[in-house]
């Protein structure tokens, strides 16, 4: 049995009922057997059995009172995976699939995404198995501050600054950071994706789907290709796929079809953003709700089906694992050269080694999505040096950034002989830098 395969091994009966956890585990793990063949040092050193264990894993329960005098029970989480780079940074979580495995394959992949940015964060993720979705301002403040009563014990501008992630906007996390204000006294940088008027960074909300669309520029680039005139789908139609979808437009190119959990919408002449940030971010109701704007759009029932739209460029920004292989299938024979994800890891590995294998360009999420942490890390700046960056540049510090990223994970692809590989190319220079640093701090 190989080095890789027994870590794999042990993992698995370590974990035995992690199932998110350990397809992702198995997904960054099988991409490293090159980088030990290079740095026998990191296998005497253990270096990959003390990056597969969180360096601390914290669970407790969040009791809250609902709008109808009922006692309510949640369980909420926060994994503190690596902080060999920086202060533990990943974002909150609320929705009802949250669980162990869930936080721990998320943390996982934060660790390489932050790693990717170049900049000096560690990895973590949190969340709850609470969704706010129905739940009234009153009862997500009750929940909120539940939730941050117990969860400001272990976090900190120097030790873990979470953010935002799904079910967790800007109406959450100024209800969690006025309870940490007031339970310690601190009016300093604890959580990232605030509002502008308490400390916030201009492009926060943009970022993730601006970034997104900056790094596909850059690859199109490299293959002589532009934005301009490609036709696009995104599944999903929240924070992410909306500010995808805009940053699209504004260079030229074609949004046709956006979903959500229950259909998607589709226009050949493309998608007005505009209608459908008020559907999402002003009435909070489903995407067929565009027709009412459009009523010549074409709506689907179904979450599936999107995939049989022919495009240049698809973008997973709704949640895991929502790409399968026959999903990815049918993209490929509708023509389809890239696919970029904007959600974390919304690909099943089976998707994902079919679009390579057929010659697709596909951007991993630990890369591609990773504009949102950069400028959460933005935000931090400003925050501790007490000056407001311009949205401007703030987005130019972003946009350098996903370039560098794309630049970075394919020079790394090519030098350890998988060009065009960018799922290699993204863990294997993601890890490096982690490895390295581990290795430097001695066994801790």
């Amino acid at each position: 049995m190989t080095y890789i395969a027994e870590v794999l091994e042990n993992l698995k009966v370590k974990n035995p009922n992690e199932p998110e956890f350990i397809q992702t585990a198995t997904e960054i793990l099988n991409c490293l057997y090159v980088v030990f063949e290079r740095h026998p040092e990191f296998q005497k050193a253990k270096i990959l059995e003390r990056f597969v264990e969180p360096e601390r894993m914290i669970m407790f329960r969040v009791p809250w009172v609902d709008d109808n005098d009922e006692v309510q029970v949640n369980r909420g989480y926060r994994v503190q995976f690596n902080s060999a780079l920086g202060p533990y940074k990943g974002g909150l979580r609320f929705h009802e699939s949250v669980n162990l495995s869930v936080i721990k394959f998320l943390a996982m992949e934060q660790i390489l995404k932050n790693s990717l940015t170049g900049m000096q964060i560690g990895g973590a993720k949190g969340g709850c198995d609470f969704n706010p979705k129905g739940k009234s301002d009153a009862e997500v403040m009750r929940f909120c501050q539940s939730f941050m009563a117990e969860l400001k014990n272990y976090i900190g501008p120097d030790i873990d600054i979470p953010g935002g992630d799904i079910g967790v906007g800007l109406r959450e996390v100024g209800f969690l950071f006025g309870q940490y204000n007031r339970m310690v006294n601190r009016h300093n940088c604890v959580l990232t994706g605030s509002g502008v008027e308490y400390g916030g960074s201009l492009v926060r909300k943009e970022a993730t789907g601006y970034g997104l669309i900056y790094i596909v520029e850059e690859a199109l680039k490299a293959r002589g290709e532009k934005l301009e005139g490609k036709k696009i789908i995104i599944s999903g139609s929240g924070n992410v796929a909306i500010y995808t979808a805009e940053k699209a437009i504004q260079l030229g190119a074609t949004v046709i079809a956006m979903s959500d959990s229950q259909g998607y919408i589709y226009d050949e002449d493309g998608i007005s953003v505009p209608f459908v940030k008020q559907i999402k971010e002003v009435e909070r109701k489903r995407i067929h709700e565009y027709l009412k704007y459009h009523p010549d759009t074409i709506y689907n029932e179904g979450s599936r089906g999107i995939e049989n739209i022919k495009c240049d460029i698809a973008l997973p920004c709704a949640t895991q694992n929502e790409l399968d292989a026959n999903s990815a299938r049918k993209l490929v024979e509708n023509g389809v050269k890239y696919v970029a994800e904007g959600a974390n890891k919304p690909a099943t590995p089976e998707a994902t080694d079919l679009l390579i294998r057929s010659g697709v360009v596909f951007l991993p999420g630990k890369a591609a999505n990773a504009g949102g942490v950069a400028t959460s890390v933005f935000e931090m700046a400003q925050r501790s040096s007490n000056i407001r960056w311009s949205f401007e540049e703030v987005d130019d510090r972003l946009k350098r950034t996903m370039v560098n990223i794309y630049r970075n994970i394919d020079k790394v692809a090519t030098e350890y002989g998988f060009e065009g590989n960018y799922v290699m190319g993204a863990n294997i220079a993601g890890f490096l830098k982690v490895a390295k640093a581990m290795m430097a701090q001695g066994v801790v």
